[in-house]
């Protein structure tokens, strides 16, 4: 009985509080057409990246190439998905035509979906990365990726700044994924504009060779951060915090 009370007390407390984060529900139409486009734009932006990495995987031997294709394939996947569900929950918002629960759900499986490739992807890379280590040779044409790379930097630089301004204006789960995503693509593509700078610079330098592999031990790294970070926001929850969720 006290645990019911307490309960309903919390969630008194929530409604009332100044704190409460909106919900996408709350969001202007305004605000959800610019939210939807920013996010478009994104996917539009970073389409190109896996082909022009992808030339590079062929045209060069480097690991950290290989491992910045996949993982720009798998950022890729996950951009289109969280458009697709802003735009459906943003679009029956209105109508009321998307239960609590559904709603919960719908985010739920989107970022299962994509912790789980982010995971396997980076998998994949530290076992491609260290099975190189002795028998690798860093060299080849690495300039196409560097320059996307480079790119890359200011335009994610540029769109995590966006999303952070968009988040303090009106919360939304979405959009602040998608701000956490960038300031790490931001990361991530610093260490590899780094290593694939060195490799460009001085590609029969003992060094280098280290310094790429590194390059994709830190890709990697940052892939199995951002799927443990994705299943911890999936976990179900209870009460007042798992209500809120809904929305």
């Amino acid at each position: 009985m006290r645990a019911g009370n307490a309960r309903s007390k919390a969630a008194a407390q929530l409604a009332a509080g100044s704190d409460r984060r909106p919900t996408p529900a709350e969001l202007t139409g305004e605000q959800r057409i610019r939210r939807e486009r920013t996010l478009l734009l994104a996917i539009v932006l970073s389409a190109f990246g896996p082909f022009v990495t992808g030339y590079a995987v062929i045209v060069s031997d480097s690991t950290t190439q290989m491992a910045d294709f996949v993982r720009r394939t798998i950022e890729l996947a996950a951009m289109i998905v969280s458009w697709a569900v802003f735009r459906f929950l943003a679009r029956s918002a209105g109508a009321g035509a998307v239960a609590g629960d559904r709603r919960y759900a719908l985010r739920r499986l989107a970022n299962g979906s994509v912790a789980g490739a982010m995971g396997a992807s980076s998998l994949t890379i530290a076992i491609l990365a260290l099975s190189r280590v002795g028998a690798y040779t860093a060299g080849g044409n690495v300039y196409p990726g560097l320059t996307v790379a480079l790119l890359g930097l200011g335009v994610n630089s540029a769109f995590q700044l966006r999303y952070a301004a968009m988040t303090r204006e009106r919360y939304d789960s979405i959009i602040a994924a998608q701000r956490r995503l960038y300031l790490g693509k931001s990361a991530v593509d610093l260490c590899v504009v780094l290593a694939l700078a060195a490799v460009a610079v001085a590609p029969g330098h003992p060094a280098t060779a280290a310094i790429d592999l590194f390059g994709s031990l830190c890709v990697a790294l940052y892939l199995a951060w951002s799927a443990v970070a994705a299943m911890r926001r999936r976990r179900p929850v209870s009460g007042v915090c798992r209500t809120s969720l809904r929305n």
